[in-house]
């Protein structure tokens, strides 16, 4: 899709490069022929010495930090690069620009995965380390896959606890188990494994209260809830075809997905529509998860039940991992997340015919609706309780979630930024915005030159219209979607923000792989222009005072909406226009179907806000079964909270069926201030991966490689890797302990 800011740096940077050095070119000549380089002066040169290697002997897993000291020994400036080479193997690319006579460190950080010996070469210049066995711990035993069976039980009831104890080690060796249920020791116990074995350690217990209660196995956690006897809670959930809403009856009662109710042990009866519109697309029944083929059925609810109805996607599509949130009596549908997040943007190809991948932003900022958000009482304790699942066949790589509170004056309202997936990092600002006191564009004009305006004046569902990119007819031959607007004049504001609401449809994903391979034969054919874009950038414009379009900084540029539902966000455009216009226009450019409900101006002043941020309580479960091919070590099930604390590259990857429960603890949240009113935002990182053939291209539907934050582009380059520092594996080695093999 589009170039990352990553990778936009990089250009910026080489074309930085080709200027320095062709001015030093350009010197280099002037002085040759007048005569001046004769008297002993040389171009830009370049040495390296002093190759570093700390420590020379490292354990598996720890960071080695290799540097050499540059210098340019020219007499002009320059540009140079450093090749680090491991064991032969071109590891990092340092690239330096240096005046005459300066020196400059430079090093990377490498990190090793096997023992052994390992030579560095730097330019002339080598040396070696050796990584040596990790130490020995007090016991090598790992715990993992914490199960409380039967998960719903009546009071009294057994409910068995399970869990896996693999000795990895060359050694039997010896660990202590303690059971805790809420807090309070149930069992301790030592339990022995024979070298290289895995055995399962059960335990048991009861309770006598109804509610939910937690289950610890040492550090593993779990939990199990008690309800009323002579009944149990059934669960019905879509698979398939995007998360919007699903509406069926239930005991001839109309209800709709995501549905949960405790109801009488028996028969109950469901009946659920097809084909349906999702609004992005078309679905059709496929199959329920317990193998029943008929749309409408029978179930017999003799424990806790979950039963989910699959559908396929037979016109349009739908993706993503679905956020819902407790309303007070069950769960709504919000949106679904991280649309930047996407894993695979396209960036160009070469004239050989060479793809090259481009950034991602797993960053999202969702705001909550008050009228669907609702606190919920666990334990005694009131928390916002969420769901993000993963309902289509997708991986994720969740890493960080936040609840964050913005208390503002009353009479303004509060947005955010969307996340531009061409810059890097969180990019979520937060605006006050005067919503009874917005400005209205005075024109508004799309590619076809025709009159949109009334489509943006208000919220009303009437959209602008757009086409889908990939329908060109020729590769060579791209029409953008554009939206030309008018904001009139705004000489005299202080500030200017934009409001928007958008929404973006990719279309089919058939489409998406037969313009790649317009591209793909033209190359081959000898016609595509090395660096040609494949799926163009989105980018806003200004009209500057001469009539001329200029393109605005990338920190200012318009993102591409989410492609769930509207979402309302806010482009700052203050400083942007140059002193003594009066013809305050812009211009919007889209390869993709973004198209807009409302756009709005607010030139009112930030007023000052209160911002606090709530860290969750996260639980990884798995809601429905699954046919997905995806394979690799996913995380296993329980507490994961730790892994979303921050954004550190250390995920919970899950896949379709899985979800990750958010409870977000309400007690120290101080009330707003007078004069002040709350809304709630979630902001949240997490990166998501198509299979190939459906929207994914360049890799296999496998955990790894996995993305990190400061990659290039995914699928990426060899000369990038996965933080595999001691952290990260010690992470690695903890959580992701469900491993799921390849399909046969």
């Amino acid at each position: 899709m589009l170039s990352r800011s990553a990778v936009v740096k990089l250009k910026a940077i080489f074309i930085i490069d080709l200027i320095i050095v062709g001015a030093a070119v350009g010197v280099f000549l002037y002085l040759q022929n007048e005569g001046i380089l004769a008297q002993g002066a040389k171009p830009a040169t370049f040495t390296v010495r002093d190759l570093t290697i700390s420590p020379p002997n490292a354990t598996i897993g720890d960071s080695v930090l290799i540097s050499v000291n540059v210098t340019n020994i020219g007499d002009f400036g320059g540009n140079d690069t450093v090749n680090f080479l491991i064991n032969g193997a071109v590891k990092d690319i340092e690239n330096l620009t240096l005046a005459a006579g300066a020196s400059s460190i430079a090093q990377f950080n490498d990190v090793e995965l096997n023992e052994g010996n390992y030579t560095v070469k730097v330019g002339d210049l080598t040396g070696n380390f050796t990584i040596n066995p990790a130490p020995p711990e007090a016991s090598k035993i790992i715990l993992t896959n914490l199960v409380a069976n039967p998960f719903e039980v009546w009071i009294n009831d057994t409910v068995i606890v399970t869990a896996s104890a693999q000795n990895p080690s060359s050694q039997d060796d010896k660990l202590r188990v303690t059971l805790t249920v809420d807090g309070a020791v149930v069992e301790t116990s030592e339990i022995s494994v024979a070298a290289g074995k895995t055995q399962t350690v059960t335990l048991n217990t009861t309770a006598t209260t109804e509610g939910e209660h937690i289950v610890k196995l040492n550090t593993l956690s779990g939990s199990f809830t008690v309800v009323q006897t002579g009944y149990h809670t059934i669960e019905i959930a879509r698979s398939g075809g995007g998360s919007k809403a699903l509406p069926f009856t239930f005991d001839n009662q109309p209800v709709s997905t995501t549905y949960t109710a405790l109801v009488p042990d028996g028969l109950h009866s469901i009946s659920v529509p097809t084909p349906y519109d999702v609004g992005t697309g078309v679905v059709a029944f496929a199959s329920w998860s317990d193998g029943v083929n008929n749309p409408t059925r029978t179930v017999d609810v003799e424990k806790w039940t979950i039963l989910v109805v699959t559908y396929n996607v037979i016109s349009g599509y739908a993706s993503c991992p679905s956020l819902y949130t407790w309303n007070g009596t069950g769960y709504s549908y919000v949106t679904d997340v991280a649309n930047s997040g996407w894993l695979g943007y396209l960036g160009a190809i070469s004239n050989d015919g060479t793809i090259t991948n481009t950034g991602g932003n797993p960053w999202d900022y969702v705001k909550l609706n008050p009228n669907t958000l609702a606190t919920k009482t666990i334990n005694g304790n009131s928390y916002f309780d969420m769901i993000l699942s993963q309902e289509w066949d997708e991986l994720f790589y969740l890493d960080s979630a936040t609840l964050v509170a913005v208390d503002h004056p009353a009479g303004t309202d509060a947005y955010t930024s969307m996340t531009n997936y061409l810059n890097k990092g969180s990019t979520g600002e937060i605006y006050t915005v005067n919503s009874n006191n917005l400005l209205s564009p005075i024109a508004a004009t799309n590619e076809k030159g025709q009159n949109v305006l009334p489509d943006i004046l208000k919220q009303d569902g009437v959209f602008t219209p757009g086409t889908y990119g990939t329908q060109n007819q020729a590769w060579n031959n791209i029409t953008l979607n554009q939206l030309t607007v008018d904001l009139g004049n705004l000489s005299s504001a202080q500030q200017i923000k934009l409001v928007f609401t958008g929404i973006v449809d990719w279309g089919p994903y058939q489409s998406y792989y037969n313009w790649i391979n317009q591209f793909k034969t033209a190359a081959a054919q000898g016609l595509v222009p090395n660096g040609t874009a494949i799926t163009p950038d989105s980018y806003m414009e200004y009209k500057a005072a001469n009539g001329t379009w200029v393109r605005l900084p990338q920190d200012k540029q318009i993102p591409i909406p989410s492609d769930s539902n509207p979402r309302t966000f806010v482009v700052d455009l203050t400083g942007v226009f140059p002193k003594g216009i009066s013809d305050y226009q812009i211009r919007i450019s889209n390869f993709w179907n973004v198209t807009y409900d409302y756009i709005g101006i607010d030139t009112s002043s930030q007023q000052n806000i209160t911002v606090q941020k709530i860290s969750p309580i996260a639980t990884l479960s798995q809601f429905c079964s699954t046919n997905s091919t995806s394979s690799g070590n996913f995380t296993r099930y329980g507490d994961v909270s730790a892994v979303v604390q921050n954004a550190d590259d250390m995920f919970v990857i899950g896949r379709q069926g899985d979800q990750v429960e958010l409870e977000f603890p309400t007690s120290n949240l101080s009330a707003p201030a007078p004069g002040m009113v709350r809304d709630y935002f979630l902001f949240i990182s997490c990166w998501f991966k198509d299979p190939p053939g459906q929207w994914g291209y360049g890799f296999t539907f496998t955990v790894n490689p996995m993305p990190f934050m400061a990659m290039t582009g995914f699928p990426y380059p060899t000369t990038e890797s996965y933080p595999y520092d001691a952290a990260h594996l010690a992470y690695l080695k903890q959580y992701n302990t469900r491993v799921i093999p390849p399909s046969s």
